[in-house]
């Protein structure tokens, strides 16, 4: 059984997405001056005294988006209301009630949701002291908080657990997978993204940057839970107007880091830029397993076919010449769910394990293939064994006689050799060179140092399992 939803709502600028970072300990909404930052139902689940809750951060209602946003902003709030079992309405503490603070409580009584009154800013005991204002607008007297110092967190979490009563109990579905939505301005990830939830999850506009946050959206198939995490649009830092598109492009990059797989966008109608480069850059560096999610496929039609245009991809983007590849229109939801089914088969791959002996032969092989070249005072390296020592990425430890002579061509070589002939074929593998330690004999603490036979290439390798 789903988790209970908890739904913070008010009017701009009254600290609704402090409180969200306030109660989950952690920065997860873009908090600016700014009104109108937030626009999406931004959502994370929270465990407190072993019980859980979902709670969302909404949009300032009534803001006066300069977008023209305002609609969809509202659209998404009255969402979140519907979907709630208990509604948090923030008011700020220091300020008079005004009259969109007049405006919520008229569309929070229309609808039938318990709702607790917050109000915000409360910094000082003395300040608690204004609370009784607020009793005006017909929801009791508030709770007092300030989401700035964290001030009264445990008794709004008190509250709202006791407001939830035993809904609150009930143990959040296990996720399966988390796929990152990631690509430059306008290539559909919005619309990628409620195609795969079934919903109008995020707002879906041509205006560039309508997304800010990164946003978990929850959605279920055939029973198990996945998230997908939408991402701002990426563009140059050089380009940043705004702190709001600074934070918004580093919210993506660390989507990318927490994510077990990557789609990464990408619009077919238009050349690939500096920025899908860049990107590509950061994924291939971080090692996630990708997706090449070419979007907009139905207007491309004609000018390229696919067997072309992943040519020209391999070209252009070819440090993840590996990725496999998805012909997507978003807008219809066309091969949405095979992208997903894709990206399923990379998760599993990041996470297999090869056995020692197998790892060894594959490497063995590549080395009669190809000997790495000596140094410039003409020592050999050697790789004597191998062991994978880690997933998600796959992760080998070469052991060598020295890596300070590695050259990173031999690298590369060895890697794709790795995907060739291992099941990790469409999955980045990190591989880490490491010098065999010399053994000291143990007759004596003066006894001098042995160096190990160098065996020949994995000579000396056996099946077992090594544990560095």
């Amino acid at each position: 059984m789903a988790v209970p939803i908890v739904a913070i709502v008010g009017r701009p600028n009254v600290g609704k997405s402090s409180l969200l970072n306030c109660l989950a300990r952690k920065r997860i909404s873009i908090v600016e001056p700014t009104a109108g930052v937030t626009r999406d139902r931004v959502s994370t689940v929270i465990e407190y005294e072993e019980r859980y809750f979902e709670l969302i951060d909404t949009g300032g209602y009534g803001i006066d988006d300069h977008d023209n946003l305002t609609d969809h902003v509202e659209g998404q709030i009255r969402q979140a209301i519907a979907s709630a079992s208990l509604i948090l309405f923030v008011v700020d503490l220091l300020a008079e009630i005004t009259p969109l603070d007049q405006t919520v409580a008229d569309l929070l009584r229309s609808v039938d949701v318990p709702v607790q009154l917050v109000a915000n800013k409360a910094d000082t005991d003395q300040q608690e002291n204004y609370a009784g204002t607020f009793e005006a607008l017909g929801f009791g007297s508030p709770l007092c908080v300030s989401a700035l110092h964290g001030h009264h967190r445990r008794d709004l979490l008190d509250t709202i657990l006791e407001r939830l009563g035993p809904d609150a109990e009930n143990d959040p579905p296990q996720t399966v997978m988390k796929v990152a939505l990631v690509g430059r301005r306008n290539v559909g990830k919005s619309t990628f993204i409620n195609a795969l939830a079934g919903d109008e999850r995020v707002i879906v506009s041509e205006v560039p940057g309508t997304t800010r946050d990164a946003i978990d959206v929850r959605f279920a198939i055939d029973g198990r839970e996945f998230i997908a995490i939408d991402t701002a649009g990426v563009k140059r830092r050089s380009k940043h107007k705004t702190s709001i598109e600074y934070f918004s492009t580093d919210r993506s990059l660390a989507s990318i880091r927490r994510a077990d797989v990557v789609l990464f966008l990408i619009d077919s109608t238009t050349p690939i830029t500096e920025v899908d480069k860049k990107l590509a850059e950061l994924i291939v560096n971080e090692f996630k397993p990708c997706v090449l999610v070419i979007n907009k496929w139905d207007l491309a039609k004609g000018f390229a076919d696919a067997e072309e245009y992943a040519d020209y991809l391999a070209k252009v983007l070819p440090h993840l010449a590996y990725a496999p590849l998805a012909f997507t229109t978003a807008t219809e939801g066309r091969n949405i769910q095979s992208t997903l089914d894709v990206a399923q088969g990379l998760f599993k791959q990041a996470s297999t394990r090869v056995s020692t002996g197998q790892l060894n032969r594959a490497i063995e092989a590549a080395i009669e293939d190809r000997q790495p070249s000596a140094d410039h005072h003409g020592v050999q390296p050697k790789i004597y064994y191998a062991t994978q020592v880690g997933v998600r990425p796959p992760t080998v430890v070469l052991f060598v006689n020295n890596r300070a002579i590695m050259r990173e061509q031999y690298r590369r070589f060895m890697e794709r050799r790795i995907r060739e002939t291992l099941p990790f074929d469409e999955t980045p593998v990190r591989l880490i060179w490491r010098e065999r330690q010399q053994k000291r004999r143990t007759q004596g603490p003066t006894a001098p140092m042995v160096v190990e036979p160098e065996a020949d290439a994995l000579g000396d390798a056996d099946d077992g399992d090594y544990d560095y």
